[in-house]
């Protein structure tokens, strides 16, 4: 790769510039805030995966999305992230080339993963609400196996192209190899535009045909459509659409900072170093928030979660 020699630079020179980069406060906070989202991350995406499994009301062809985005999730929890942990502890990177680019490869596989199967979800809550006539035909049990296989080769085929362009680096900022902004423009743009806004914009047309038919059925626009907005279908819509909500505020300063530097590097010095480190936080931070979100707002995966905790215990 290109930018093998820079890279093993930064791996051989351990803590390199980052010494004294943030007060000690500071690294505790982001020790513990990373130690609160791998705990949060396992406990709550297992719970999502098992009460799919368990609860018979919740093994739907929808779900099929929640359970591979739980998926997408752990996989940041059981290596990257204590890897970047790690190198908080020792204030630079350890753990040699290897499990650099390993570690920078599986989040960015979380990611895009993550941002592909809310796209899926997406289109699925449209489909059962916008186009109810269809949606069994369309969402049949192979039919739906097939779509998840579908966005994760799609996951696959977004993230390889960073093993040959030499993205994945380390970034003693935010203690993790991730993808390397500053390595080519017209890259940053792609990334950002494909793995972001354009999967945002396929969401957002999806939820804002939902809300506007849930409106006119509400206003009694088009009575003869009440049955197929049931208070739980609802419930349901509405908690996937928090999910979406969560996981654009979550990503949105990361991408949007990446998309603004790629357009004019200047920039980049410009960026206070705290707010570069606090939108990659911030992102990782989202990767628990799902599970939470469906135990606050599903009743079904509430229920789950209870009876899975109290046999447990």
């Amino acid at each position: 790769m290109e930018e093998a020699g820079p890279l093993l630079k930064n791996l051989s020179a351990g803590s390199g510039r980052q010494d004294g980069l943030y007060p000690s406060g500071m690294v505790t906070m982001l020790a513990i805030i990373l130690i609160v989202t791998i705990a949060v991350d396992i406990l709550g995406n297992l719970l999502v995966i098992l009460s799919v499994f368990r609860n018979k009301n919740l093994r739907k062809a929808g779900n099929a999305f929640v359970v591979s985005l739980a998926v997408a999730d752990l996989l940041v929890a059981f290596y990257p992230y204590p890897l970047v942990l790690m190198a908080i502890f020792h204030d630079g990177w350890v753990m040699g080339n290897l499990h650099c680019q390993v570690s920078g490869f599986l989040m960015g596989i979380s990611v895009i993963g993550s941002i592909f199967n809310i796209t899926g979800i997406a289109i699925n809550r449209y489909c059962y609400i916008c186009h109810s006539l269809k949606y069994h035909k369309l969402f049949s049990g192979t039919n739906t196996v097939c779509y998840v296989g579908l966005v994760w080769a799609l996951t696959l085929l977004a993230i390889v192209p960073n093993l040959f362009v030499g993205s994945l680096q380390y970034d003693p900022r935010v203690y993790s190899c991730t993808f390397a902004q500053s390595v080519s423009t017209l890259y940053t743009i792609a990334v950002v535009v494909i793995h972001f806004f354009l999967p945002i914009t396929i969401v957002s047309y999806c939820y804002l045909k939902i809300w506007v038919l849930v409106l006119q059925v509400r206003r009694r626009v088009k009575p003869d459509l009440q049955p197929r907005i049931k208070s739980h279908d609802f419930w349901n819509f509405l908690t996937m659409f928090m999910v979406f909500v969560l996981f654009a505020v979550c990503w949105a300063p990361l991408n949007f900072i990446g998309f603004a530097v790629a357009l004019e590097p200047t920039l980049g010095s410009s960026i206070p170093e705290w707010l570069f480190t606090a939108s990659y936080f911030m992102a990782y931070f989202n990767s628990c928030l799902n599970a939470v979100v469906y135990g606050a707002m599903n009743r079904n995966f509430r229920k789950e979660y209870k009876r899975i905790i109290l046999t447990l215990l």
